[in-house]
């Protein structure tokens, strides 16, 4: 990591891209990655293959799509000029400001990022300016460390002036692991299970995030869904939600690393909606797990059956972000669910996802669920089971399960009406 006196004024515009093979523990050299400009001033990045890398009988692909494994040249323009898969591996937001406030910067280039940050990122991605990858960070921060972690953290969120040991602290505790998708503050820490997301408290919070999360992942699978593993940990007086890291696998020689490619990527979508809402959608993402998945049928399944959770608890922040697909060998599978939240919109009629869901776009009712049903390799009675399952799954334990899981009433009542809201069920008219 480059200290605040040690960073360049700009960083090079080009780096070498490392890949941690299938079953391996060290990074090799992949290819080469540029971000520039066009005679116009667009950016535009360019990403090659190298030549050794695609000689190897054991060689992957990045990204099943837009970064098929082949000889030439990739070009593209979309994201300012940062390929998918790349800009799944850049800091979220949260990494991003922790970068900014640590350097004393308000803003950086993309290369900056993705230089700049640690090397245990998302999916099995690194970046750097040496052609021989650099050696595998073996150690982490240790979940001894979350009461420092969410102390920096708070900080960091209030803009307020870090004490000469926070600063320090810093890149040891937070830039070591602050990329994992998402804008809440985050640290990557290990205990002997492995790596986990610690999500922390936020001044904003309406609830007890911690505690409302890990209940709708509890919720999740109870309904039949695949959800990444995960627990609460209290520190001094404040709840943390550890997300067991299912891109990462425990050996004795260090972690094996899976590739992670996000529907956002998949999808070929810009980040805002405004530019692309005709691709955020759960049918086209069902469209491109045929042709990517090892087993597409089950995991189209899998997404219409998320697709309807996320219905039944207003989830409206199910965007292509928080949607991926994982390569634990070569072959590519829709990884477990993360990030269910659900919301408190104020409408009993009619409540949208960010994804669209069926005919009428994603209007979170349960005939516009089923109108697409083919698209996601279900009859019309699979379906319609799928959607009454999972409702009756939902309103009849959410609030048992919240309990058990430490929400308070308080909390409870704050979030109640989040659950099988009125229009979900409303009959819809036939055009």
């Amino acid at each position: 990591m480059i200290s605040r006196r040690q960073t360049p004024k700009a960083l090079p515009s080009r780096c070498y891209v490392y890949l941690t093979l299938p079953g391996q523990t060290e990074a090799i050299t992949a290819g080469r990655y540029e971000l520039g400009v066009t005679l116009t001033g667009l950016p535009v990045g360019h990403f090659v293959y190298g030549r050794n890398y695609l000689s190897r009988s054991d060689a992957v692909e990045l990204d099943p799509v837009e970064l098929k494994l082949a000889p030439g040249i990739y070009e593209t323009s979309l994201q300012t000029g940062v390929f998918g898969a790349i800009r799944d591996a850049s800091p979220d937001y949260w990494g991003r400001l922790v970068i900014q406030r640590h350097l004393g910067k308000s803003q950086l280039g993309e290369m900056d990022y993705l230089l700049l940050s640690p090397q245990d990122r998302p999916g099995a991605l690194g970046f750097g300016l040496n052609e021989k990858p650099p050696a595998p960070v073996r150690d982490f921060n240790k979940t001894l460390h979350l009461e420092d972690l969410q102390s920096i953290a708070h900080r960091l969120i209030k803009d307020r002036p870090l004490r000469i040991r926070e600063t320090e602290q810093v890149e040891r505790l937070l830039l070591r692991g602050s990329t994992m998708g998402g804008a809440r503050p985050k640290a990557v820490v290990e205990d002997d299970a492995g790596l986990w997301i610690a999500k922390f408290s936020h001044p904003k919070d309406t609830w007890n995030n911690a505690r409302v999360e890990q209940a709708m992942l509890v919720l999740a699978k109870s309904c039949g869904i695949s959800v990444a593993d995960s627990k609460v940990q209290s520190v001094a007086g404040k709840d943390v939600l550890l997300v067991k890291r299912f891109d990462r696998e425990r050996t004795k020689a260090g972690y094996h690393k899976f590739r992670m490619v996000s529907a956002l990527t998949l999808l070929r979508a810009e980040e805002s909606p405004v530019l692309t809402r005709e691709k955020w959608s759960y049918v086209l993402l069902a469209e491109e797990l045929r042709r990517v998945s090892a087993e597409p049928r089950k995991d189209a399944i899998e997404l219409f059956r998320r697709m309807c959770f996320n219905a039944l608890i207003s989830n409206t922040d199910d965007h292509p972000r928080n949607h991926a697909i994982l390569a634990r060998s070569r072959a590519w599978r829709l990884s477990p669910a993360y990030d269910l939240t659900p919301s408190t919109p104020v409408s009993v009629e009619h409540r949208d996802l960010a994804m669209m869901v069926g005919d009428r776009g994603r209007y979170a009712n349960a005939q516009n669920l089923v109108s697409q049903r083919r698209r996601f390799h279900l009859s019309e009675a699979e379906a319609q089971k799928i959607v009454a399952d999972t409702q009756a799954c939902v309103a009849k334990t959410w609030y048992k399960v919240a309990r058990a899981e430490g929400v308070t009433l308080a909390d409870c009542k704050k979030i109640n009406d989040a659950f099988v809201y009125p229009g979900f069920s409303f009959p819809l008219q036939t055009v």
